[in-house]
């Protein structure tokens, strides 16, 4: 039996329109949660600090960064308060379906 690589099955996985769209929007749910673990870290603050200072649990806060959480601007215009950082948001143009 032939054994195939992670990067082999993804691979074959990113075929499948909806598999890839799902995988691009969690990666974009970890690279967003990943920023503010950094900030955070960078500003010294721990999860329990930041989630007083925006009105919401640490719990809230370890999901947020762990990627499993559906952001709002709202939601992220807070954090960059409380981080003292500035909130940017870019729509990228790329190879999307073209709107009908």
């Amino acid at each position: 039996m032939k054994m195939r690589t992670f990067q082999v099955y993804l691979k074959e996985q990113l075929k499948d329109p909806k598999f890839k769209k799902a995988f691009e929007e969690e990666g974009h749910k970890l690279s967003l949660g990943y920023q503010i673990f950094q900030a955070r870290e960078r500003v010294g603050m721990t999860q329990a600090e930041l989630a007083k200072r925006i009105g919401t649990r640490q719990s809230n806060i370890s999901r947020l960064e762990l990627g499993n959480y559906n952001f709002t601007v709202e939601m992220l215009q807070k954090i960059a308060r409380a981080l003292h950082a500035e909130l940017k948001i870019e729509l990228l143009a790329g190879e999307f379906p073209k709107a009908a």
